[in-house]
């Protein structure tokens, strides 16, 4: 239909074919959410490193690309909630969501996550013309003045731990990631996959053996009471709301990641929040995250995520009302599938023997290492692994552990 003098065109043909790369991204996204120590920058290297080969347009790639990317934002919380989950002991120190599991709210839990990234996926739409103009504005600012604010925000972090005990394991963790990622993140190893690289055994050392070492004492999942949610409407959309600002900031911003962003906004948001704010927050972060790296990639020329480092690299140009669509559509696929996977995810990981499936999973973060970083990344996770279990035993958050991106990224400014 003809509006205003200007007559739509569908391509039938590249219309099929986006859907079939949204299906095919999504099943990867899907996958790499789901198995823990994988994630869609894995998949999205590998394509950009075939993809002079694939017999399609590098638009379709970086399609393919950024729909695993968006679905695995949705799904990746399945497993933080299913594994590692802790000795009721030790829950003051673990995380938000592992908390809620351990009161029997896990299917709760699943269903905040899938709230809080697919009310930041509808957030980051409304808010992503004006934060980029805002952003265009004054990023050359911000970065004149970078080492400033990353300094600030790490003393902001230790300042906000309860006690001197949590600050000074937090100073610790932060230095000592810091001092690991300066060292680690240079080397360019010798792996059997091409697309591989320092980031993912350092971040599997450092946020997922730690979790699952301290929880093997514990009993696994317990008895889950139902889906329920115990929070108002208006505190999830508020929540998920700052989640997807916090995002922004993470997309435009190099070393602030998703955990910082979304611990910075929640302090300042009224009322406070409780576990459930949290996990729907930082849920937003995450998808929100995709979506403004995006348009960070299409303003200031700057892929602040795996996924954009993948598809500037196949060349695909960056047509945001296409892109856009992919993101949107990836998000309902997303949402649909973590309603779908996740209860029945937490069923088996609550079956299972407890102390098998935490090795179980502890040995494929390790063959993940070595896939993607060779030798020096199963020597780089044990170390990481050692760094990481600081922080919950001195009563700190894991949060501080973000020094591996933080320190070498100051150190070169």
């Amino acid at each position: 239909m003809e509006l205003l003098g200007v007559q739509p065109v569908v391509d039938p043909e590249l219309t099929l074919l986006t859907l079939a790369c949204i299906g095919a991204g999504s099943t990867m996204g899907t996958v790499s959410g789901l198995i823990p120590g994988l994630h869609a920058n894995n998949f999205a290297l590998m394509l950009a490193s075939v993809a002079s080969s694939i017999p399609a347009a590098p638009l379709l790639v970086g399609v393919t690309m950024l729909a695993a990317g968006v679905v695995h934002t949705f799904v990746n919380a399945v497993p933080a909630l299913a594994l590692g989950v802790p000795d009721a002991e030790t829950a003051v120190t673990t995380l938000p969501a592992h908390r809620l599991v351990q009161q029997g709210r896990g299917e709760e839990a699943i269903r905040l996550t899938a709230l809080g990234s697919l009310l930041a996926v509808l957030c980051a739409a409304v808010l992503a013309v004006p934060v980029t103009r805002g952003m265009e504005a004054g990023y050359p600012t911000v970065m004149d003045h970078m080492a400033l604010v990353l300094v600030a925000v790490v003393v902001a972090m230790i300042v906000a731990e309860p006690t001197r005990r949590a600050q000074f394991g937090g100073a610790l963790a932060m230095l000592a990631s810091g001092l690991l990622g300066a060292v680690t993140l240079s080397i360019e190893p010798s792996a059997p996959l091409d697309a591989g690289g320092m980031l993912t055994p350092l971040f599997a050392g450092l946020f997922g053996a730690p979790i699952l070492l301290d929880a093997m004492a514990g009993g696994g999942v317990p008895r889950q009471r139902g889906p329920a949610i115990r929070s108002t409407r208006q505190r999830v959309l508020v929540t998920a709301s700052a989640g997807a600002l916090a995002g922004a900031i993470v997309g435009y911003l190099p070393g602030i990641s998703a955990a910082i962003a979304a611990v910075a906004v929640l302090a300042v948001l009224p009322g406070g929040v409780d576990d459930r704010g949290y996990v729907v927050a930082t849920s937003g972060v995450d998808t929100a995250n995709t979506i403004f790296a995006l348009f960070a990639l299409s303003a200031i020329g700057q892929p602040r995520t795996g996924v954009m480092v993948a598809f500037q690299e196949t060349g695909a140009p960056v047509e945001l009302p296409i892109l856009l669509a992919v993101v949107a559509l990836s998000g309902v696929i997303g949402f649909v599938v973590v309603l779908t996977v996740g209860d029945w995810y937490l069923q088996v990981v609550g079956q299972a023997d407890y102390r098998t499936l935490s090795m179980s999973v502890i040995a494929l973060l390790l063959v993940v290492a070595f896939l993607l970083a060779g030798w020096i990344g199963i020597l780089a996770f044990c170390v990481a692994t050692a760094v990481g279990l600081v922080p919950p035993h001195l009563g700190a958050r894991r949060v501080h552990l973000m020094g591996v991106l933080i320190g070498p990224l100051v150190l070169s400014l």
